[in-house]
């Protein structure tokens, strides 16, 4: 049975529809608050967003007109409980009300990390359009959500969600997984700057810190780390090759050198330039000759080697998707299943000690991405703790800044749970307080 005709059955036994919470109404929260609005069975109940005139602002937009603020608990959740719908400022009362799952859309590391770590703690499910959180404590976060019965995952729509996709059909149908990855949209300049887009920005109606996240490559070294995490994918040591192909060529190029393409190895994820994006792409393999005849005959190719295409992926519009998935079945879309990737940062300019990094997408930092075991050798600082930290000295442009390059603040949730998650993957049990040591949610 689809999901819409189980949400309405819910709805029916239950007596009202499934109740979200948004955090974060950027650009991705308000196509989240407008799709949804659209689909029998669900509804935003709750927007948390810095800004209160946005969070109201989206809701209003999906036809949404009455709406309470404030930031007195009790009546913000007699509201939500009644079916009424509220909007805040403040993003840790995402968890306390009586919602059933909480999406996080703002893309900062931070506070993705506290959001879900604050609904899992209460047993609540949690969904990020928040890959920046993911690709730092996200296998952290996915083993507290197995302790807590709750649902952590990304959410569909995004690159990551959908070629796993590809990958598990592949895999279910035995074949190789050669290469998975996506296309990428925009021209890669690592040092573009926020300055750089302010005109770009405005008519794509964007953030220009985003809109540089994506244009210095970062947000696809994050997506791509993370479908590695999920896949149990490698990280070619020379990382995402941006190779300019088109669609028919795909398991031409991304094979391995031996056979003719441009990988090292095989397993690995990468990403192509060209009129591959907006979509996704498996390569695979199979050497059963009763297949590759069959294969050839489906018009799929003389083989070995045979590419699955997605032309596209609906971020916003899809990740919804993502919320029945937990809700009726309690299962994940996608979370992290090995800890293969990282995302480390380089050097935008000459950066002076003393400077403080600004963040995915400002004007310092840019991401790298990388085998989690040459982060750990090399002693790299991920992408997503290096937001406030400190420099201690200088750090040539391009280089790749380590932990002996910066202070960073430890008192936060996510550098908190990461320090927990470097020891459960070291080996290392847990101390007895375990979760209370990070900030009390």
């Amino acid at each position: 049975m689809a999901y819409r005709e189980r949400l309405l059955e819910r709805q029916r036994t239950t007596g009202r529809p499934v109740r979200v919470g948004l955090v974060g109404a950027g650009q991705m929260g308000r196509g989240f608050v407008a799709q949804v609005r659209r689909i029998s069975g669900m509804e935003v109940a709750a927007v948390a967003d810095l800004d209160l005139e946005r969070a109201t602002g989206a809701l209003r937009a999906a036809g949404v007109e009455q709406v309470t603020t404030g930031d007195d608990l009790d009546t913000l959740s007699a509201v939500v409980a009644d079916g009424g719908t509220v909007a805040v400022t403040d993003h840790t009362l995402a968890a306390a009300l009586p919602l059933d799952m909480v999406i996080d859309a703002t893309g900062i590391p931070e506070i993705g990390a506290e959001v879900a770590l604050r609904c899992l703690l209460a047993g609540r499910h949690v969904g990020l359009l928040n890959v920046e959180t993911d690709v730092t404590v996200g296998w952290m976060l996915s083993r507290i959500a197995a302790q807590s019965g709750a649902v952590y995952t990304l959410c569909r729509g995004d690159e990551p969600a959908e070629t796993l996709k590809l990958v598990e059909f592949a895999r279910d149908l035995a074949f190789e997984i050669v290469c998975a990855g996506k296309g990428k949209n925009n021209p890669l300049n690592p040092h573009a700057t926020p300055a750089d887009l302010v005109e770009e920005a405005r008519r794509k109606r964007m953030n220009p810190k985003m809109l540089a996240s994506f244009v210095d490559g970062s947000k696809a070294m994050i997506e791509m780390a993370a479908l590695a995490n999920a896949a149990d994918l490698g990280v070619g040591p020379s990382g995402l090759s941006g190779h300019r192909t088109t669609v028919p060529e795909l398991h031409e190029v991304f094979r391995p050198a031996a056979d003719g393409g441009i990988l090292d190895e095989a397993g690995v994820v990468d990403m192509a330039t060209g009129p591959v994006a907006p979509g996704v792409f498996v390569v695979a393999r199979s050497d059963e000759p009763t297949v590759v005849e069959e294969m050839d005959y489906l018009g799929m190719g003389a083989g070995p080697y045979y590419s699955f295409y997605r032309p596209y992926h609906l971020a916003s519009i899809e990740a919804p998707l993502s919320i029945p998935a937990a809700v009726l079945d309690g299962r994940s879309d996608i979370q992290p299943r090995a800890w293969r990737a990282e995302v480390a940062a380089g050097a935008k300019r000459d950066l002076r000690a003393g400077e403080v990094i600004d963040g995915i997408g400002g004007d310092r930092v840019y991401g790298v991405i990388a085998s989690a075991e040459q982060v750990k050798a090399d002693h790299l600082v991920p992408l997503g703790l290096l937001a406030g930290a400190r420099l201690t000295r200088d750090v040539r442009q391009d280089e790749v800044i380590t932990q002996d390059d910066v202070e960073i603040d430890t008192t936060t949730t996510i550098a908190q749970l990461r320090a927990l998650q470097d020891r459960l993957l070291d080996g290392h049990p847990v101390p007895a307080a375990g979760i209370g040591h990070v900030p009390a949610a």
